[in-house]
């Protein structure tokens, strides 16, 4: 695995970052983007792999996202920003904020917005978030256009292909150049018309909808999962069971599964156990070796049955809870 790499120039006049990681975790993985407040439940079983570059420049984030795992995202981007995102590649439907997403969509979200992505399982996607003072100004006084207006309540735009490709392949290039290169944006003058070019592609995405195509409302069955996962994460340690559930959120039995699996692409139960089994986790890479135990740690997130635990446990992470918590006492060293 490639060691993480950061380039940042300290001109004040001129500041930019490069990043690049290649993560093996999905908190790892969570954390990359610069000041979004995340969390990412991996639901697929397997070693989670993922890769992350991200420019930066101007208060500007230009950046590519790759997990080979499916993942549940939630939590808060960058207050003040707005944030428009494309798929590169994707294995299945995801869902974002209630709606089913395609590789021709354009998803979009604004700080303060909260973030509710099911990422299918090969997920590859290009991003820019800007700050909404600088994307309204550009959009008023070169368009003539209120961009906000416009995407209010949206979630997923629904652009026509013709769009969605010509944005894609703006925000790849872009990338890779800089990524090749990122000397230039030491210069003012290169980061000022990088900026106004990704300005400019966002605009032209957002006024090439597809008319034929409404913008989809949440789902039914999104209110219904959503409402079941608040009502987990409150109970997270009790033994819930799909018929309690049913009783507390009024469902029957195949409402509640054809939910989950239309939304999340699991059952309630698999999907309670990716939780625990996230949480476990989490809790195993933070614990000390020398005062706490796995069988302490699974009895926790209610796995009663160790052996039972620990083969869940490798099934999904690639590797045993004790490896786990042997590795937290000698966590790697970034370089």
């Amino acid at each position: 695995m490639e060691p993480a790499l950061s380039t940042e120039a300290l001109d004040e006049s001129a500041l930019y970052s490069l990043v690049r990681r290649e993560t093996r975790d999905a908190d790892e993985q969570a954390a990359c983007l610069r000041d979004w407040d995340q969390v990412y439940e991996q639901l697929s079983p397997g070693q989670f792999e993922g890769r992350f570059m991200e420019v930066w420049f101007r208060g500007i984030q230009l950046f590519r996202e790759v997990t080979n795992q499916s993942v549940h995202e939630e939590g808060l981007m960058r207050a003040g920003d707005r944030v428009l995102g494309v798929p590169v590649a994707m294995q299945g439907q995801g869902y974002f904020c209630g709606r089913p997403i395609s590789p021709d969509a354009i998803m979009t979200m604004r700080g303060g917005d909260e973030l509710d992505f099911r990422a299918p399982e090969h997920f590859d996607i290009v991003a820019v978030s800007v700050p909404v003072e600088v994307l309204t100004r550009y959009a008023t006084e070169i368009e003539h256009r209120d961009i906000e207006r416009e995407l209010q309540e949206v979630a997923v735009l629904q652009a026509t292909k013709s769009a969605v490709h010509e944005f894609r392949g703006f925000l790849l290039t872009a990338l890779e150049s800089v990524s090749r290169t990122p000397a230039m944006l030491q210069y003012p003058a290169m980061q000022k018309g990088l900026e106004h070019a990704l300005l400019s592609s966002v605009v032209k995405a957002v006024g090439q909808t597809d008319d034929s195509r409404a913008t989809a409302s949440p789902t039914a069955r999104h209110a219904i999962v959503s409402r079941a996962q608040d009502y987990m994460r409150e109970h997270i340690e009790e033994p819930l069971t799909v018929e309690d559930l049913c009783r507390v959120l009024g469902v029957s039995r195949r409402t509640l599964q054809y939910s989950f699996q239309e939304v999340l692409q699991l059952n309630p139960v698999s999907y309670l156990r990716a939780m625990r089994l996230n949480g476990a986790r989490r809790m195993l890479k933070s614990a000390d070796p020398q005062r706490h135990s796995v069988q302490d740690i699974a009895a926790r997130w209610g796995f009663w049955h160790l052996s039972h635990f620990a083969n869940d446990y490798r099934r999904m992470f690639g590797e045993l809870p004790s490896e786990t918590l042997r590795s937290s006492a000698h966590p790697a060293r970034t370089v």
